[in-house]
């Protein structure tokens, strides 16, 4: 493609964390040269850079694009709002800043119906790669990549209850 007389190598659709981070990799080496094209503003919006922020961010249609799932046949036909990032960083920038990978069988599904090459064992690698997580390195988590992973600054002991049995003892104590 050729805009304003530049040519580029390839173009990547959306600057959320996947676009940001296939652009970046794409380019990395000098050899390439990539178009990112993001239809939202920046993320500048002081929603944005705080947590608290997010109930602002998930209301407001010039940083989320606010789509709704279709009629859903088990929830008497109600139709579901999904927040979906119109800004950059994408959704990331107004998810209230969680980090999240999924359930490892998920991934192992979609091997089995045939994506070969997305199955657990093969992504984790991956996603190894693409942290820097604030422990250090182990079997599951990475340091050294460019997503900074960390824990939450405060823990309070009924959001780290494990079980509905244990938030009860600790709402009655």
């Amino acid at each position: 493609m050729s805009q304003n007389g530049q040519t580029y190598d390839f173009i990547v659709t959306g600057a959320g964390s996947a676009g940001c981070a296939v652009a970046a990799r794409l380019s990395e080496s000098g050899r390439h040269t990539v178009l990112l094209l993001e239809a939202g503003p920046r993320d500048s919006s002081p929603w944005i850079h705080i947590p608290i922020g997010y109930t602002k961010a998930y209301a407001n249609p010039r940083i989320n694009w606010m789509f709704e799932s279709a009629p859903e046949a088990r929830l008497n036909n109600r139709k579901l709002y999904l927040s979906r990032g119109k800004v950059l960083g994408g959704t990331s920038s107004i998810n209230g800043l969680v980090y999240m990978r999924g359930n490892p069988a998920d991934y192992d599904h979609w091997r089995q119906l045939g994506c070969e090459g997305w199955d657990w064992d093969s992504v984790l690698p991956y996603f190894k790669k693409s942290e820097d997580n604030e422990r250090g390195a182990d079997a599951y988590h990475g340091s050294g990549g460019k997503l900074r992973v960390s824990n939450p600054r405060d823990v309070y002991p009924l959001a780290a209850c494990r079980t509905y049995a244990h938030r009860r003892l600790m709402l009655e104590s």
